[in-house]
This record gives structure tokens, C-alpha cells and sequence, in this order.
């Protein structure tokens, strides 16, 4: 089997941000990295659940909705995967991210999607954890520029 373009990622020089992951012709997958990569510190499962859900609700009741594929977290809970057209300008897209950084930092009630009726694992969420989790990521997004959205070679 082909080795996939993320695992070719050195995963020894990532730190938090935002970078794009891949195009794939008008999708853009980016990378929000929220945890240093092995670093021993990980989101934990309540905590990226709950920002799973507030962070697809906002970005996908944003001005832009249309352009929004998925989101979704990563399997070594360091982060998030965010799926957009290319329509979403970059600068658009991490004006959008930090956005909804502040939203999840600030989000009091109660959490979208999560009764047992509209979630399958409805009795692990924290709000508490999300909302700390987005407020540590808050002044990265808030000095990152488009010009750091490339991983380092």
C-alpha cells in the first residue's frame, strides 16, 4: 500500500496551529492542531467531543455554510480536521477557525446535538474541557497568519 500524505508529515516539528493538509481539487483539508504531537498532552475524549459538536454547529450556521464539508476530530486527539471548498478563501478560513474558537470559549447551555436521541455516545461530553481546550488555542489562531499554514519542511 501507498503511504498517505499525512503520515509523511513530521510529526517531530509540528506545534500548535493551523496548516493546510492537503487539496484535493477544490477541497481543502486543513489541519488545526491544538496539541504538540507526542507530547504527552492530549485533548481528552469529553472535551473533543463537545468541541466537535459546538464546532460544527458554528462553522456550519456561519455566512459560510455552503462551503463547509466536515469537521471532525483526529484519531490522536491532538486536533481537528476542517473540510472546505476552495470557494473559502484561506484568510476567510482561519478568520472563521478563530471565530469559532471564541464562540466555543465563551459557549454557556446547553450543548447541540447532544440527547440521546441526536448523539451516540450522549453521556460523554465536557463543556468545561472544550471550553478550556479553545480558550489555550485562542492567542495562537490570533497571531497565525496564512503564511504559517504550511507545514514545516
Amino acid at each position: 500500500m501507498e503511504r498517505i500524505a499525512s503520515f509523511s508529515v513530521d510529526h517531530d516539528k509540528l506545534r500548535p496551529g493551523m496548516y493546510i493538509s492537503r487539496i484535493d481539487g477544490d477541497v481543502i483539508t486543513y489541519d488545526i492542531r491544538m496539541k504538540k504531537p507526542n507530547g504527552g498532552n492530549y485533548l481528552s475524549n469529553g472535551a473533543i467531543h463537545t468541541f466537535e459538536h459546538l464546532f460544527a454547529t458554528y462553522v456550519r450556521n456561519s455566512e459560510f455554510a455552503q462551503t463547509i464539508l466536515y469537521v471532525g476530530p483526529m484519531g490522536c486527539r491532538t486536533g481537528f480536521y476542517f473540510l472546505t471548498r476552495n470557494t473559502l478563501s484561506q484568510a476567510d478560513a482561519l478568520a472563521l477557525i478563530l471565530r469559532t474558537f471564541r464562540f466555543i470559549a465563551a459557549f454557556e447551555g446547553e450543548i447541540p446535538g447532544s440527547t440521546q436521541k441526536e448523539c451516540g455516545n450522549f453521556r460523554e461530553h465536557d463543556l468545561a474541557g472544550a471550553k478550556q481546550e479553545a480558550q489555550a488555542m485562542i492567542g495562537t489562531l490570533e497571531s497565525w497568519s496564512e503564511d504559517q499554514m504550511q507545514y514545516e519542511a
